[in-house]
């Protein structure tokens, strides 16, 4: 075996579009700064028992697993931050109040999400806790919008979803765990005919006939603005039911002048394990996957001794990057390297402090054959420093 080869769907970020990344995350981290998110930076390695903190057993098979030789205990590797948050609010923070906290950083995948994903996402994100209310459910999703537009990303579609719908529906059903975990996956892929097939295969008749009849309609409510009216219609009455719709409603009339499209899916239980209420994808053109994610997930920090309420999301800025039309990377000045030359350092000083990518050539060194890394030189004209173009 070549000793430089990566492991499948593990990759170098070569200059160009690690640069590209770079801004991508400092423009985020300031937007996300000036909105009053603290920065954090959690481990790389933490105790499984608390990255598995109400992330459900898809975070399990998702996530790489080593032997503390310190301890004796079993250790994982990150593969969502956002357990971490939930334990550095619960337990760092400990504020009685909203926090806000928001970070960057790679997370690792045993497998990746999706056929064309690396198992080494890039994630940023930033969550929100200690208020229920819609109002923190809108200032995550209009700050998510607002940090794709930083990116460079236009044309958005934002689908909208509620998982309180379907837990509604079932709740006083007192249905088996794996027919629950049977619905969730044929209901997220919308599979109609293997939802009916499980609906008459009586592997459990806990179901009345009405919540059966609007578990079927959950695939077909997509789309827009009507969505909701008939939903509203043809979905049994309960209260929590329509809290829901009322709160997708307010959301869509909040959020319709910062994104081009908005679409409610009632079957999208996309982090039904953890979520408990609004949950939320945006889109883009180039990518048929969710280039970002977020939602409710109350119950999060129970697992820490402290359940508040929270909500938030997260992207890839790796996925992110390759929807943004590639840059070349910058060329820089190519000054000559004149041992103890105060007056050449100053200079070199100055153009660096403006900003300026200042290459010093080193005694031997045949860059200037190479005209890759820059495109001006520093050259001493009539006893003065000038920079030229070649």
């Amino acid at each position: 075996m070549r000793n430089w080869l990566l492991p499948e769907y593990v990759e170098d970020v070569l200059p160009s579009e690690a640069l590209r990344i770079e801004k991508m995350r400092r423009s985020i981290l300031d937007l996300l700064l000036v909105h009053g998110y603290q920065y954090v930076i959690p481990p790389l390695l933490e105790y499984v028992e608390s990255l598995l903190s109400g992330s459900g057993s898809d975070m399990n098979l998702r996530m790489f697993k080593v032997l503390d030789q310190l301890s004796g205990r079993m250790m994982g590797v990150r593969a969502d931050s956002t357990p971490q948050t939930a334990r550095i609010d619960a337990h760092l923070m400990n504020a009685k109040g909203v926090t806000r906290l928001c970070y960057a950083n790679s997370v690792l995948h045993t497998v990746p999400c999706e056929i064309t994903r690396t198992r080494e996402p890039f994630q940023i994100g930033a969550e929100l806790y200690g208020h229920s209310g819609l109002e923190s459910d809108l200032e995550i999703q209009r700050l998510m919008l607002r940090c794709l537009a930083v990116s460079g990303i236009d044309e958005i579609r934002l689908d909208l979803g509620h998982v309180t719908i379907f837990r509604s529906l079932i709740k006083d059903s007192d249905i088996l765990p794996e027919f629950e975990v049977d619905l969730y996956n044929v209901l997220q892929t919308k599979d109609t005919a293997a939802l009916r097939e499980l609906l008459c295969s009586g592997l459990d008749r806990r179901l009345d006939k009405h919540v059966r009849d609007a578990l079927m309609l959950l695939p077909e409510l997509y789309g827009g603005r009507e969505i909701l009216m008939h939903a509203r219609k043809m979905l049994p009455s309960h209260p929590e039911i329509e809290s829901a719709l009322s709160q997708l409603e307010a959301i869509e009339e909040e959020l319709e002048a910062y994104v081009d499209t908005i679409t409610f899916d009632l079957s999208d239980l996309r982090g039904y394990h953890y979520h408990t209420g609004m949950v939320f994808a945006a889109y883009a053109q180039g990518s048929a996957n969710a280039i970002a994610l977020g939602g409710r997930y109350d119950e999060i920090g129970k697992a820490f001794g402290r359940a508040r309420p929270a909500t938030g999301f997260s992207m890839d800025l790796r996925e992110l990057s390759r929807l943004i039309s590639p840059d070349t990377c910058p060329r820089g000045i190519l000054a000559p390297y004149k041992r103890n030359d105060k007056e050449l350092e100053k200079i070199i000083e100055q153009l660096r402090n403006e900003g300026h990518i200042v290459i010093t050539e080193l005694p031997g060194n045949e860059i200037e054959k190479d005209a890759l890394y820059y495109d001006r030189k520093l050259i001493l004209h009539n006893g003065v420093w000038e920079v030229v173009g070649i």
